[in-house]
């Protein structure tokens, strides 16, 4: 119950049913009758209620008892009213503009806002500069001219700035510039002083914590983490040896697209590529080459797998594939990666396929290309698989280039090897053709495995060697020395000489020292070859599978239909 002060001469009082004063009016009355001739302020006790329940104080009006709180309050809920709420009842008259929905005036519709905001943003930063510079006696002549784009200046920001810029200033002039004993600070110092607050902000601001802002709800907050940085991946197209085909072609699909908008805005057949398929047997570079790309293309990259999609609840995968394109598209351009797709995007109707799979397939299809879908949305889907034959016939009319990753020939595993020992020890003239020979049937994956073992035959023959050492070879191959002192001891009719054992001091403590390793030879691969293999053998079903699917839907094949099989 709230009190509430009111004058007494308002209100009518009477001192009938000996419950203390009773008003006629709303409000609930208390405290012994008081006179309604006198001035004095009374505090009236105060019921605040629904308007619904004016029934029950009228009733309580005409000479009912009072009914207690929690009876008159029953059925209250406490609502939370929107901002919108707050502002229309300021404003009687409203009228809501939608934006157009067409995308060429979509597009001048954003454009136009954008500059509105810069503008506006514009006006607020100068106006907080303006007010620093006059509370410390301080101007700029060109102040309506500072660029201040890309930055929102606060009050504590702006003290920032000013401050930065007062200090260029006057380590750069020998003879300040004062008029009205108020110094001037040069618009060139206060834009650099903007720019250094800018690097900070960059330094400091987290990309999670902008994608956060992006994601609408709890279903799109699940793709924050997924979404990989251009920067942290650090893989280029030259650190990968061979695929000289794959990378031209992921150049004129993927990366020409984003870097040259321009040359793909006008006609109806030159649009970006929306699916890519890179496929092939394992180890041979595909997922390294999706690496690359994200770096290479310099746009968002998004890496999903199956459990991205899938929730224990019900009805969670759609909301979840529907969300992941939703919240792409804020990020446009973007790049959709679906590591080993086959699994994720597989063929229906099998006779263990789950429901839940199948309605999240259907979703995934449908926001890809289907009926909403515009042809203006830049999102890539790029899919890697080794079972390329297992996806659904939707999914493979939505991938239109098909990109063989075949294990790479001699020629392409010197490439290979090259790179893999740029940075070892090797002897020289070391002989890669050889190797490379030497190597058929190798993917990328085999070559980096067999250059591993062969780099730890040098550090076994070296552990081998100190195991065969004995007391007297270990003291003469730590060089320790015996330094006879000039000091002698007489002790018991018996004449001591004092020995010293140390280590020679121009050679220094042998911990320190660290063992030289011999250069790697051709024969530490060929020895190695016992230890790693070829993981994929040429004449394997999946490799035959994989020509076969090549020859009928990949690029470069013959288009002719061959019967699948063993």
């Amino acid at each position: 119950m709230l009190t509430l002060t009111l004058p007494s001469n308002k209100w009518k009082w009477s001192s009938s049913r000996g419950c203390g004063g009773r008003a006629t009016g709303i409000g609930g009355g208390g405290g012994g009758g008081a006179s309604s001739s006198t001035s004095s302020y009374q505090f009236l006790p105060l019921v605040i209620v629904d308007p619904s329940r004016f029934d029950t104080l009228r009733e309580w009006g005409r000479g009912g008892w009072p009914l207690p709180l929690k009876q008159l309050t029953e059925g209250l809920r406490s609502t939370k009213r929107s901002a919108d709420y707050e502002i229309y009842k300021l404003f009687t008259n409203v009228m809501s503009i939608f934006p157009p929905k067409e995308d060429d005036q979509v597009r001048i519709f954003n454009k136009q806002v954008e500059e509105d905001r810069r503008i506006v943003i514009s006006r607020s930063n100068l106006n907080e500069l303006n007010k620093v510079l006059e509370e410390h006696d301080l101007y700029c002549m060109d102040l309506l001219h500072v660029n201040t784009d890309g930055v929102v200046l606060t009050k504590k920001k702006a003290e920032k700035v000013v401050g930065w810029a007062k200090n260029h200033c006057l380590s750069l002039s020998l003879v300040p510039s004062i008029k009205a004993k108020r110094l001037c600070v040069p618009r060139e110092s206060l834009e650099i002083a903007i720019s250094r607050l800018k690097e900070q902000e960059t330094l400091t601001k987290k990309p999670s914590q902008n994608l956060k802002n992006l994601a609408k709800d709890e279903y799109e907050t699940n793709f924050v983490s997924a979404v990989v940085p251009p920067g942290e991946i650090g893989v280029k197209f030259d650190d990968i040896g061979a695929l000289e085909e794959v990378k031209k072609a992921l150049n004129e699909l993927v990366i020409l697209p984003m870097r040259r908008p321009e040359l793909f805005s006008r006609g109806n057949l030159l649009r970006p590529c929306k699916g890519i398929l890179l496929f092939g047997p394992p180890g041979t570079g595909k997922t390294l080459m999706a690496k690359a790309l994200a770096t290479e293309a310099g746009a968002n990259f998004i890496s999903i797998t199956g459990s991205t999609l899938t929730s224990k609840w019900f009805g969670d995968a759609e909301k979840l594939t529907k969300a992941l394109f939703s919240f792409a598209s804020k990020l446009a351009p973007v790049i959709i990666f679906v590591d080993e797709v086959d699994s994720l995007l597989g063929a229906r109707g099998g006779a263990f396929e789950h429901e839940a799979t199948r309605r999240m397939r259907n979703e995934f299809m449908a926001a890809w290309d289907g009926l909403r879908t515009k042809d203006s949305q830049r999102i890539l889907i790029l899919g890697a698989t080794n079972r390329p034959f297992d996806l659904d016939d939707a999914v493979i009319r939505r991938l239109p280039r098909r990109i063989y990753v075949d294990l790479p020939d001699a020629e392409n595993r010197v490439k290979i090897l090259r790179i893999f020992l740029a940075q070892e020890n090797l002897e020289p003239e070391f002989h890669f053709e050889k190797l490379a020979e030497a190597t058929e049937g190798y993917s990328g994956s085999d070559l980096k495995n067999l250059c591993i073992a062969a780099a730890y035959r040098p550090v076994q023959e070296l552990l081998e060697e100190e195991k065969k050492l004995d007391g007297y070879s270990f003291w003469k191959l730590a060089k320790v020395y015996i330094l006879m002192s000039s000091t002698v001891v007489f002790w018991n009719g018996c004449i001591i000489l004092v020995v010293h054992l140390g280590m020679d001091p121009a050679e220094g403590d042998s911990n320190d020292v660290v063992p030289v390793l011999r250069p790697l030879n051709l024969d530490d691969f060929i020895q190695s070859k016992a230890k790693v293999g070829a993981s994929v053998a040429y004449d394997a079903t999946s490799q035959n599978e994989l020509r076969k699917w090549n020859e009928q839907y990949g690029e470069g094949g013959s288009r002719r239909k061959s019967p699948f099989g063993f």
